[in-house]
């Protein structure tokens, strides 16, 4: 498949007098391929180039308006570059994936598909039911923040999902405000009991994270891999992780996460899963924090 470089393709259907931006796009390498817009730097990456909410305006437009289904970019543009094209992509209603090194090993891969079709409709499953089974806990804490923690309910991370997918993993809001770190009584109970991650059963519903998995990764995190360590963030992450469950914490080393990551999944098997969850059960209903 010829890949050729493309300036101006986002260009091409701009209603005229919004082309003027178009050297702005000259920091960065872009590609077309099979409705893919693969973006990469051209030089070295220094400090962000299109950062302006009147810039970001203009690259919605520009992907609005062109025949691009996704855009695939290059981790080696950097956090801040990253966070302005993934926002971008957002409000374009475009999907945007990270560029990684393929994985042979994932379980998707080297597993049955009808093992792994079985794992996907039970996890559709299971969520449908305990969304409508949890609804009163759920708005009972909607009810309970708005009381004692006034503010937005809940938190959105950039997130590495299948195949290098950026989703945003949802949370119940547990601080004072969304950049504030200082942790409210009620969230501190939810952390502890796991209860600020029931939103994830939708990220669960939407087919961005399974039951049992690795832990999402989020997009800070995973750019701090070696470019040939970021295989396994082409697996599909889950809310209930083994590692967490054996040391009931969330604060893991990085290195201690990728290499117990990398192990669930050559290891993966439904019996596996089936064995973490009964596992987390106890552990949910005590408040040890499982998830």
């Amino acid at each position: 498949m010829t890949i050729f470089e493309v300036p101006t393709l986002l260009l091409s259907n701009i209603p005229s007098g919004q082309t003027q931006h178009d050297n702005r796009l000259n920091s960065y390498l872009l590609r077309w391929r099979q409705g893919q817009l693969l973006v990469s730097p051209k030089h070295k990456p220094s400090q962000p180039y299109l950062h302006s909410f009147e810039n970001e305006q203009w690259l919605v437009e520009c992907l609005k308006h062109s025949p691009v289904r996704l855009v695939r970019i290059d981790p080696a543009l950097g956090e801040e570059n990253l966070k302005f094209w993934v926002s971008a992509c957002k409000r374009a209603s475009k999907t945007m994936f990270l560029r990684l090194p393929t994985a042979h090993a994932l379980p998707s891969r080297r597993c049955p598909q009808s093992w792994w079709l079985l794992k996907r409709l039970i996890d559709w499953g299971t969520a449908s039911v305990l969304l409508l089974v949890l609804s009163p806990v759920i708005l009972g804490l909607i009810f309970l923040m708005d009381v004692f923690s006034p503010g937005p309910i809940f938190v959105q991370q950039w997130c590495i999902g299948e195949r290098g997918k950026l989703f945003q993993l949802l949370k119940f809001r547990t601080t004072l405000m969304k950049d504030d770190l200082h942790v409210t009584s009620l969230g501190r109970w939810m952390r502890k009991s796991g209860l600020d991650n029931l939103p994830q059963l939708l990220n669960v519903l939407r087919g961005e994270m399974s039951f049992v998995g690795p832990s999402p990764w989020s997009l800070s995190d995973a750019l701090q891999l070696e470019p040939e360590e970021r295989q396994h963030l082409n697996a599909l992450p889950g809310i209930i992780e083994a590692l967490q469950l054996e040391t009931g914490s969330q604060l893991l080393d990085l290195d201690v996460l990728n290499r117990r990551s990398q192990e669930y999944l050559s290891n993966w098997s439904l019996w596996q899963d089936l064995k973490i969850v009964l596992l987390s059960v106890p552990k949910f209903l005590l408040g040890f924090g499982t998830y």
